[in-house]
C-alpha cells in the first residue's frame, strides 16, 4: 500500500493543525480514517506537510520486517522535519523498539486504540474549543476517493498462520455488531459512496466471537454473522466487494447472492500455496482438493465470479516438488487475480525457526515462474471478455478518457479498464463500457 505522508512546506499556522502518516494495509487506512474523523470531532485541523503540522501522528505497519523497518524510518523522518510526533499502529505494540530507535517521540500507542491516540494528542496539543469549527459530515473524513470506501467489520485473528504475527499486534478477533456496522455503511452511501470494500483480518468469521448474538437494522433481528451481513449490505444499491475470505463452507450460502446481483461476485481469498505439506508448516488449511472443488462449485453457481487470491514462494521448506505443485493447483484453479510474495522472516513470527530456509536466488526464480504462469491464466481469462459490455466504476476521469475498474478489479491491486469516447461522466459514476482489446493484467474499451 502506498503512503500517506505530509509534504515540506514553509507555510505554518497559529490554528492547532495535526499531519498524518498513514502506512500499510486497508485496515490501517480505516484506523487512519477513524483517526483524522476523532479529530477533525474535537476541531482539530489536518496539515498537508510537516512545517505546517503542530505535531505529527505516524500510523504505523508491523507485519513484515521490510514493514517495520519503513515504519521506523517514516517515524525518523517525522521527526526530523517536525519534531513533535504522536506514533500509533501495529508497530506501536512494540513501544520498546520505537523508544530504543526514536527516543524523541512524544508517545507510543497500538493499533486500534483510539482513545488512547486522542489522550496523546490532547496532552500534547491542547486545542481551544470553536464551536464553528467543531464540525465533521456523517460519514467521518476518509483518505479514499469519495465513490468507494473501506468498511472495517472486526479487529484482530482467532488463527496462527506460523508466518503471521497479526493476532500478537492486534489480539484476537473482535467482531463489531451488525447494527453498528450497517449504521456507518449506511452513512457512507448516503454520501455518495458507490462501492463498499469489506475488510478484516478473516472477514468470514465475522461475529464468531460474538457467538453470532443478533442486533436490530431497518426493523428486523439480524445476527453478525457472515451471511446475515452479506444479506444486508446487497440491500444498500451499492457494490460490495468481499476482500480476505477464508473458504469456509458457510461462504458458499454467499455465491447466490452474488448471482442474483446483491453484492459483487468477486472474493479475495489467501490461498498461500497448493502443496499440502508447505500449508502444514504454514499452518493453513491444507484441503486444496475440497478447495477445487468448492471454486467449481462457485462458478457453476455464479459464472461471473471472480477470485483472487495471494501466494507465497520460497516458504522455509519449500521444494521444487513442492512449487510444482502450486502451479499445478494454481492451474487447475485458473485464478483470476493472484499476487505472489517472496517469503520474507518476520520477528517473532514461528515460521523463522523452521529449517531448511530458501535461497534468495531460488525464490526470486520461483516467483517469476509463478508470475508467468498466472499471467498467462489472466491473459487467456481477460481476452474472452472482448467484445463484451459490462459495468465500469470510474476511478479517474480527464475529457473524453477515464480509467476505471470492472465488477473483477479491487482498486490498487488489481486491473483496470481504460475507457475513450466518454460524454459527460464523471469520476464515480458506474457506466457500460465495450471491451476492444486485453492485456494480461487490464482492459480497454469505449463507453456504450
Amino acid at each position: 500500500m502506498p503512503s500517506t505522508r505530509p509534504r515540506k512546506s514553509d507555510n505554518t499556522t497559529a490554528t492547532p493543525k495535526i499531519g498524518v502518516v498513514s502506512l500499510g494495509c486497508p485496515k490501517a487506512l480505516v484506523d487512519s480514517e477513524r483517526i483524522i474523523t476523532q479529530l477533525r470531532a474535537q476541531g482539530y485541523q489536518l496539515s498537508g506537510d510537516y512545517a505546517g503540522a503542530d505535531l505529527v501522528l505516524v500510523n504505523t505497519c508491523g507485519f513484515l520486517d521490510s514493514a517495520r523497518a519503513e515504519s521506523l524510518d517514516a517515524i525518523g523522518e517525522a521527526l526530523a522535519e517536525n519534531g513533535r510526533v504522536v506514533v500509533t499502529g501495529c508497530l506501536g505494540a512494540e513501544e520498546a523498539l520505537i523508544r530504543e530507535t526514536h527516543p524523541d517521540v512524544l508517545a507510543v500507542t497500538g493499533p486500534h486504540q483510539y482513545e488512547q491516540v486522542m489522550a496523546a494528542v490532547n496532552a500534547h496539543l491542547p486545542r481551544p474549543h470553536d464551536p464553528y469549527t467543531d464540525i465533521i459530515p456523517p460519514q467521518g473524513l476518509r483518505l479514499t476517493p469519495r465513490h468507494y470506501a473501506y468498511l472495517k467489520i472486526s479487529e484482530g485473528c482467532n488463527h496462527s498462520c506460523s508466518f503471521c504475527i497479526i493476532p500478537h499486534l492486534r489480539g484476537k478477533l473482535a467482531s463489531r455488531q451488525l447494527n453498528d456496522v450497517m449504521k456507518e455503511a449506511e452513512r457512507l452511501a448516503a454520501a455518495g459512496v458507490k462501492e463498499l470494500l469489506v475488510i478484516s483480518q478473516d472477514t468470514s468469521a465475522y461475529g464468531v466471537d460474538l457467538k453470532h448474538a443478533a442486533s436490530e437494522w431497518r426493523g428486523q433481528s439480524r445476527r453478525a454473522h457472515f451471511q446475515d451481513l452479506c444479506d444486508a449490505l446487497g440491500e444498500l444499491g451499492v457494490w460490495v466487494r468481499l476482500h480476505y475470505v477464508y473458504p469456509y463452507p458457510h461462504v458458499d450460502a454467499v455465491v447466490p447472492l452474488m448471482a442474483e446481483g446483491k453484492i459483487l461476485p468477486y472474493l479475495d481469498i489467501p490461498f498461500q500455496h497448493g502443496s499440502a505439506s508447505v500449508l502444514k508448516a504454514m499452518r493453513r488449511p491444507a484441503a486444496q482438493e475440497k478447495t477445487l472443488r468448492r471454486i467449481e462449485a462457485w462458478r457453476r453457481d455464479c459464472p461471473e465470479i471472480a477470485i483472487r487470491s495471494t501466494f507465497i514462494v520460497g516458504f522455509p521448506g519449500e521444494t521444487e516438488a513442492d512449487f510444482e505443485e502450486l502451479l499445478d493447483w494454481l492451474e487447475a484453479a485458473q485464478i483470476d487475480r493472484a499476487g505472489c510474495f517472496k517469503f520474507e522472516p518476520v520477528t517473532g513470527a514461528p515460521a523463522n525457526a523452521l529449517p531448511n530456509h530458501v535461497a534468495p536466488e531460488i525464490a526470486q526464480e520461483r516467483f517469476e515462474r509463478f508470475m508467468l504462469a498466472q499471467q498467462a491464466i489472466s491473459a487467456a481469462k481477460l481476452k474472452r471478455k472482448v467484445g463484451q459490455t459490462i459495468d465500469v466504476i470510474l476511478d479517474h476521469v480527464a475529457g473524453t478518457k477515464a480509467q476505471g475498474r470492472s465488477k473483477a478489479d479491487a482498486p490498487e491491486v488489481d486491473g483496470v479498464v481504460k475507457v475513450s469516447k466518454l460524454a459527460g461522466a464523471q469520476t464515480g459514476d458506474i457506466i457500460r463500457v465495450r471491451i476492444t482489446s486485453a492485456s494480461e493484467h487490464d482492459l480497454t474499451g469505449v463507453a456504450a
